[in-house]
């Protein structure tokens, strides 16, 4: 046993401490700002300091000295001041009637120690006096206790739900302190003497109970809550049952001393055996710990999941990707709600039909499947109800859609709830949960949760359908893209060999003409075959072997070209060799006189000219057409399929600006509205692309 003086010691570090913490909570207090809607903030103070005072007395003298006994009760006098003012934050000290009577009465029955501490003080020899005066003070201090612990009920039963959340930490104070004193002194009354363990440990209730004061104090403790997670509650269930196991077994043992040494000892050894095998047999089982969760959650919280918890659990099961399917990912995350052995999903086919898409932890379900009847899917998909199984085993289901569940997905045992996946209204998938360890009825929580995380679960899903179609029509999209670019190619070329054509029936007997007609041709042919090598690599030709280009020369065999249908005139030629791909120069040329043409009335010339100064090459073309603005510029010229011309493909402006950068040249364009339009295309020239090589240009457009 701990001796007397073990116990004083630790009663005397225990109210310094609390002395120690009242004081602090004190000043603390002193200096915070002046609230005007808290009005116990003095009382509070003063019966801090006394309590502090009290404290110190205990810790020099002894809690069961005379001095302290008196300080006993100024101390208890301050803290039913203090219980007073706290009615009066929200004027109850004045509404209700009796409280003013029962403080007097409290505060005149206090006082009535020190009538005990005088007499005591006289007699202190006469021992039989002395075990009066202590039953008579422990029954004073039960009076005081359990009148200031009604007071505090109704303090905080009656407080108005926005000051019940200021009071609770301020009330949860007085209630310890009053509890203390009532347990203190029923013991004291029962035994006829001051247990030293409960005066020792009286300084440790009061820093507990100051610093629940500091707490309220706050003005934010209306928002703090003592919430422990469900993690931690489990921790702590599972420690009392280990000690409640423990002190079983000791009693067991205890008592079983009684029927003689050799039968206790043998039902000790046969107890514990028993226990092991219980233990090592049932714990890991997961029937046991599902049956003790179902229980747990049902009498011990308020509600069944936490809900933070199961997000969590929830995103990570989603988020993992890798080389585990949406399907599969989608079938553990709603299997994980309801501690499910397995899971399937069902998602809809080209044709509508739901077919097996994958499954979690149940690999021979596939093995089962039939075909859904449509009246079920439909019914299903208008009331987006979720189906327990059993019930619809047992005939107790009264959904109207339940005559049309298909006898196979009856059939499987494990088949327990079917969760339908709801996407704005519309049904996208269905989940089948397997039976879990202990199967349930579910409840309200159960559907809720279900009911989220299969909307959410729809929403994925919906979303990858989505794109796997847009990427379907991308890739459409990329082949349309490709045979446009070829169309327009082909056009020129066919624009090309119509102009020969028409110039054969006047100069086919022109020996000249001939040969250029099979140069024209041989070049035409090239193109074509030029053309089907590029159709799978689209837009590289920018990218293919450069060489020497003499610009004016090209430039003067594309105006001879075209002026058989148009106009075009060279207005200045200077010479010009830069280094890029001929064919594809060429090409984008072709295009930029081709829009040229196109945009000017039908006798105005196309104006082309070939410029140098040194550094670098220069190719202008100019037409006198109606011009674009700058909105068209900067937004549509250059976007793909986007044509101011009617029939037009528009793509030869964005083609030409795409194989000019490709080479590492710049396409400028300038217009104006009713005055025409000139694009340049400018290149360094070949002397000056050997000297830097690095040098090039990034496209702009000037509008």
């Amino acid at each position: 046993m701990i001796s007397d003086s073990i116990w004083a010691l630790v009663g005397f570090f225990l109210n310094l401490l609390a002395a120690v913490v009242c004081v602090v909570v004190s000043v603390w207090l002193a200096r915070r700002p002046t609230d005007t809607s808290r009005q116990e903030r003095p009382a509070m103070i003063l019966a801090l300091l006394t309590t502090s005072a009290w404290c110190v007395i205990a810790a020099a003298f002894g809690g069961q000295s005379q001095l302290s006994g008196w300080f006993e009760t100024v101390r208890n006098l301050a803290w039913i001041f203090l219980l007073y003012r706290l009615f009066a934050n929200d004027g109850r000290d004045h509404s209700l009637t009796p409280i003013r009577p029962l403080v007097v009465v409290l505060a005149a029955v206090e006082c009535m120690q020190t009538l005990l501490l005088i007499v005591d003080l006289r007699l202190q020899s006469d021992s039989h006096v002395g075990a009066i005066l202590l039953s008579a003070s422990s029954l004073l201090h039960l009076l005081v206790a359990v009148g200031a612990l009604v007071l505090t009920h109704n303090l905080y039963a009656g407080a108005s739900a926005a000051y019940r959340q200021i009071l609770r930490w301020s009330a949860g104070g007085l209630a310890i302190l009053w509890a203390f004193q009532l347990n203190l002194y029923v013991a004291t009354y029962l035994t006829g003497a001051v247990s030293p363990e409960l005066i020792a440990v009286q300084g440790l209730f009061i820093g507990v109970s100051a610093g629940l004061f500091a707490l309220g104090s706050n003005a934010r403790a209306a928002q703090l809550q003592l919430a422990p997670s469900r993690t931690v509650a489990f921790q702590s269930l599972s420690l009392l049952i280990i000690g409640g196991y423990l002190l079983t077994m000791l009693v067991a043992a205890q008592s079983l001393e009684l029927l003689g040494e050799g039968f206790a000892r043998l039902t000790q050894v046969g107890f514990v055996f028993a226990a092991i095998a219980v233990a090592v047999l049932w714990l890991p089982s997961r029937r046991l710990r599902g049956w003790l969760r179902v229980k747990v959650l049902k009498h011990l919280f308020q509600h069944r999941y936490d809900y933070r918890a199961e997000w969590l659990r929830f995103a990570d099961t989603i988020g993992q990707g890798g080389a585990r399917a949406l399907p599969e990912r989608a079938s553990q995350a709603l299997a994980d709600i309801t501690d499910s052995d397995g899971a399937v999903l069902f998602l809809p086919d080209t044709n509508g039909d739901y077919q097996f898409a994958g499954h979690w932890n149940w690999p021979t379900y596939r093995h089962h499947l039939s075909k859904f009847d449509d009246r079920f899917i439909a019914s299903v998909e208008r009331s987006g109800f979720i189906l327990e199984l059993d019930e619809t085993r047992s005939g107790a289901a009264i959904e109207p859609e339940i005559s049309f569940v298909p006898d196979w997905f009856l059939n499987e045992e494990r088949a327990w709830v079917l969760v339908p996946l709801m996407h704005f209204e519309r049904l996208v998938g269905l989940a089948l949960l397997a039976r879990p360890p202990i199967a349930r009825k579910l409840d309200w929580e159960d559907f809720d949760l279900l009911k989220v995380v299969g909307g959410q679960l729809a929403s994925y899903i919906a979303e990858q359908v989505g794109q796997e179609a847009l990427a379907e029509v991308e890739r459409f999209d990329d082949f349309n893209r490709r045979i446009a670019f070829v169309m327009h190619d082909i056009k020129n070329l066919a624009s090309q060999l119509s102009l020969l054509a028409r110039n054969a029936e006047k100069h086919a007997d022109n020996p000249e003409f001939r040969a250029d007609m099979l140069v024209t041709l041989t070049s035409s042919s090239s193109k074509l075959n030029a053309l089907l090598a590029r159709l799978g690599r689209y837009g590289s030709v920018g990218t293919a072997k450069k060489e020497q280009v003499d610009v004016m020369q090209l430039t003067r065999a594309l105006a001879r070209q075209f002026g058989d249908i148009h106009p075009v005139q060279l207005a200045q030629v200077q010479d010009c060799c830069i280094l890029a791909n001929h064919e594809a120069l060429e090409q984008a040329m072709v295009h930029l006189i081709q829009n040229a043409i196109d945009a000017s009335p039908k006798n105005a010339p196309v104006i082309a000219s070939v410029l140098s100064d040194g550094l670098k090459g220069q190719v202008e073309i100019i037409d006198s057409g109606s011009g674009m603005s700058a909105q068209f510029i900067r937004n549509g010229l250059f976007k793909p399929f986007v044509s101011s011309k009617e029939g037009g493909f528009g793509i030869g402006a964005y083609e030409a600006r795409e194989l000019v950068r490709a080479m590492g040249g710049l396409l400028e364009v300038e217009s104006r509205e009713g005055l025409g339009t000139r694009f340049v295309i400018t290149f360094p020239l070949s002397i000056m692309t050997a000297l830097s090589p690095a040098d090039a240009y990034s496209g702009r457009e000037v509008a």
